[in-house]
């Protein structure tokens, strides 16, 4: 038997590149056209983020992320992907997170508008979809938010780094969603591996700021 430290991140990886990405294609060929109900749930984000209403936005993502947990996860990626069965229930457990901090408790307060976290939001709902036609893949292939993981994770992280305070609970799944996700992308050595690292580490960056802000005030007022 070799020894663990001989393994590296490929030999733990169950499928190809191209079984990855076709999985996407037939994903969305699959689901057509909630892609229409997708961009419909974004414009909707967009209305209420200008509008700072928390608790529609809150369902809104809580309704994404269950989608994704059953279709993408357990419906789709699971066909590949063992593991799939526990991302299924974190992207279930990630749902009832947001419905009951913003819809049952409506605690989730918007109105900061950060410019990194709308900075966040435009490109999950806007240029992550044009990576694949970027790296030279089919639109089919394309990952949309409301249906694939990466964006719908990198949006909610845009989204809690607009809340007033750090709601640390939420930001939990969708940051480890996204290093997850970089490792596997990384992996299969494909050029857009750091995309949802990046967004875990200006979002988890931000968070810690405000956690900390309030703990600096007393001290600069005392000098």
């Amino acid at each position: 038997m070799s020894e663990w430290w001989t393994y590296s991140l490929s030999d733990f990886l169950l499928f190809s590149p191209r079984t990855y990405h076709r999985l996407f294609e037939l994903y969305n060929e699959a689901v057509w056209p909630a892609h229409v109900a997708a961009v419909a749930l974004a414009i909707a984000i967009a209305i209420s983020l200008r509008r700072n209403d928390g608790r529609t936005v809150a369902a809104i993502l809580a309704a994404t992320w269950l989608w994704i947990a059953w279709a993408y996860h357990l419906d789709r990626y699971a066909t590949i992907n063992w593991t799939a069965v526990y991302f299924a229930a974190a992207f279930a457990f990630q749902s009832l997170l947001l419905l009951w901090t913003g819809v049952v408790r409506n605690a989730l307060d918007l109105s900061s508008r950060l410019r990194i976290g709308l900075a966040l939001v435009a490109f999950a709902l806007v240029i992550q979809p044009t990576i694949a036609l970027l790296l030279g893949r089919p639109w089919t292939q394309s990952e949309i938010f409301g249906l694939a993981p990466d964006p719908t994770a990198i949006a909610t992280l845009g989204i809690l780094v607009m809340a007033r305070r750090p709601h640390w609970h939420l930001l939990t799944i969708p940051i480890l969603w996204c290093i997850f996700t970089g490792l596997t992308l990384w992996t299969m050595e494909e050029p857009d591996a750091l995309v949802s690292p990046i967004a875990a580490t200006l979002a988890l960056a931000v968070a810690a700021w405000k956690t900390l802000a309030p703990l600096r005030e007393p001290r600069d007022e005392n000098h």
